[in-house]
């Protein structure tokens, strides 16, 4: 019984007792696991290119270059290599000790870079496999030293494992140049398959030392592994590696031609040079859409002249190009007027579509909309060569922006969408500052409203309002119902656009006075600066619209004072909303369109009346009628006094 019990405990033993696997039962992701284990920091310094050299001259039989024959003194020392060799050489037969010597290697070479444990196992393998290579090619008979290595190591039986040392040194090399490449320290972000390829390089340098292993016990005959099968594998594992390191090249010339386009993109040449940056790939020639007449252009279009940068996807941007065409049409009104020293035909749009993957369906879609635009439009159905410029310098980020630049490449503007959606070309040249100056040049007036208590609850975004009054009520009655009849007209209701309106002193009639006064106010106040000109300029308009006989009204679009207009045209515009409801689509928005017809009823019906008017936001001659109560006619106006608003001491003349 007791036998029987010792032979069934060993038997147990023998069972439990864990078997070496063998490389060939293993998956790559469990060699991985293993591997990498093994490896700690690369403090152990190794002589690669000296080393390498050494070694391919020995294994490939190729020349030493000249004066690297001589160097003799490199790391690691003899005895590390002998100590490998000698590992390899001792290996007993069977494929689970190949694994076993290959993970006692790389644990052993646990402080190198992973080319270098590759490395100093083929250096290793050398040592032995030097010997054969030297004896087979020495021709010496008269040699008995030769004759008798040659009996000794048995040449004429040996196999030389020639396949299998080529393609452990050409996988070396591509292990070498991942090395070399990772050493430039580039950001994963800009090369990412670096990393990956780090995936794969435990698993490479595994088979490498794998395959010299059984190689070594084949060269000293005692084994006689099939090595084609550590080749095949030793080859699936490089080729995945080699993948990686393609791309890694690629994205590493990618990286290099993005550090120069943004060291040139900081100090352009001029608006042209920055422009290539952006959307061409050397000197390649990218196709420019000129809207205005549906034809290809060539980029130095823009040679001297400022861009507003339209930068945008495909999706939901038709209130934008709707915005951007009427700014274009706004600027061929009188190109040659200059405002603010800034000249409107020196002024160009360029829209870059940015999409992240182009197919037929993005292609159509951009067409469609490169059809309905009136300026220019970059063709170029792959990715931008400057999407990353476009992405950190201008901090897109999806939505769309409207940089502004200058003919040196210099920023105008960073972002210039927000200041032409609520000023259209009033902001002209489009620069923060004239945001500002606008914002100051109507915060008196929202000032004004606030103290007179109007009751307008917000002035922001694209909201529309009109304020009115005046002594006529029949006027006031009618030109209410025609607010009402327009905010209802499908075509508003279709654009989503509000429309509200405040009846001065509605509510309360006191409120009537307290608004004039404060425009008065504002007229008695000294002007210092030219938006204090531009203040005066309204504050003179208001109460000469004030004196109207039927009434006034005047039409704003957020915080943007839009129209001060005389209460029939104004009246009479919103009544003719038929006849100028598209204009709605193809203008800034309601109130350009609004503004454009406006002018024209305004000329009808002062022309009958004889009356010289200065249109909207300047002086407005009124008509007055005599104050004799058996006359009531019109009067005659025949004189005009103007007065420059930056001097105290005015000198006025007659007109």
């Amino acid at each position: 019984m007791s036998l029987s019990n010792g032979a069934d405990s060993t038997a147990t033993s023998k069972q439990q007792k864990p078997q070496l696997p063998s490389p060939f039962d293993l998956t790559d992701s469990e060699i991985l696991e293993k591997v990498y284990l093994t490896h700690l920091h690369d403090d152990d310094k190794c002589d690669a290119d000296v080393l390498f050299d050494i070694v391919s001259s020995v294994v490939l039989k190729t020349r030493l270059a000249e004066g690297k024959a001589y160097q003799t003194v490199f790391r690691p020392e003899f005895h590390t290599m002998k100590r490998i060799s000698s590992q390899m050489i001792t290996t007993p037969r069977g494929e689970r000790y190949v694994h076993q010597t290959t993970m006692c290697i790389l644990h052993h070479l646990r402080s190198y870079s992973w080319d270098a444990k590759a490395l100093v196992t083929l250096a290793a393998f050398a040592l032995e496999y030097g010997n054969l290579l030297y004896l087979s090619d020495v021709a010496t008979p008269d040699n008995l030293l030769t004759n008798s290595l040659k009996q000794l190591n048995q040449i004429q039986t040996r196999k030389d494992p020639a396949t299998l040392v080529a393609e452990v040194m050409k996988v070396l090399r591509s292990i070498q140049e991942w090395e070399r490449l990772s050493s430039f320290g580039y950001d994963i972000l800009d090369v990412p398959s670096l990393s990956d390829a780090l995936q794969e390089v435990p698993v490479v340098v595994y088979w490498i030392i794998a395959s010299l292993t059984s190689a070594t016990g084949n060269l000293i005959g005692v084994s006689d592994y099939k090595l084609s099968d550590f080749v095949e594998r030793l080859s699936s594992a490089a080729s995945r590696f080699k993948e990686h390191l393609k791309l890694s090249g690629e994205q590493k010339g990618n990286a290099d031609e993005n550090y120069k386009r943004k060291k040139a993109f900081a100090n352009p040449k001029d608006i042209v040079q920055l422009l290539k940056l952006l959307i061409q790939y050397n000197e390649s020639k990218v196709k420019i859409y000129d809207g205005s007449i549906k034809n290809e252009v060539d980029i130095e279009v823009f040679d001297q002249k400022y861009v507003l940068l339209f930068i945008s996807s495909l999706d939901k941007i038709k209130d934008e190009i709707s915005l951007l065409n009427s700014i274009y049409d706004r600027l061929q009104e009188n190109p040659n007027e200059i405002i603010k020293n800034y000249k409107k035909e020196d002024f160009k749009i360029l829209w870059i579509p940015i999409v992240t993957s182009w197919d037929d369906k993005q292609r159509l879609e951009f067409n469609a909309l490169k059809d309905t635009i009136k300026w220019y439009a970059v063709e170029f159905f792959t990715e931008l060569p400057g999407t990353d410029l476009i992405y950190e310098k201008f901090n897109y980020r999806g939505k769309p922006i409207i940089p502004v630049l200058t003919p040196l490449g210099d920023t105008l503007n960073d972002d210039a969408m927000d200041l032409i959606f609520q000023w259209g070309i009033d902001a002209f040249p489009f620069r923060k500052i004239d945001g500002i100056d606008l914002t100051l040049k109507w915060k008196w007036f929202w000032d004004a409203t606030k103290k007179a208590n109007l009751g307008i609850q917000q002035v922001t975004g694209d909201r529309y309002i009109f304020i009115y009054g005046g002594a006529d009520k029949n006027w006031i009655q009618d030109f209410a119902v025609a607010v009402e009849k327009t905010k209802g007209h499908a075509i508003i209701l279709n654009t989503d656009t509000i429309i509200d309106h405040y009846q001065l002193g509605k509510d309360d009639p006191r409120v009537v006075p307290r608004f004039w006064i404060e425009v008065e106010r504002k007229r008695l106040k000294k002007h210092k600066d030219v938006v204090d000109c531009e203040i005066q300029k309204i504050v003179r308009t208001l109460l000469c619209l004030k004196q109207d006989q039927q009434g006034w009204a005047i039409l704003t679009k957020g915080s943007n004072v839009r129209v001060l207009g005389h209460g029939e045209p104004m009246r009479q515009t919103l009544v003719e909303f038929d006849a100028w409801k598209d204009k709605v689509f193809q203008k800034e928005g309601f109130d350009v369109a609004f503004d454009e017809y406006y002018k024209i009823k305004l000329n009808e019906i002062y022309a009958r009346q004889q009356c010289a008017i200065v249109k909207n936001n300047a002086d407005v001659l009124v008509t007055i009628t005599c104050p004799n109560p058996t006359c009531g006619r019109v009067m005659e106006v025949t004189s005009v006094n103007y007065k420059c608003c930056h001097r105290d001491a005015p000198k006025s003349g007659n007109i």
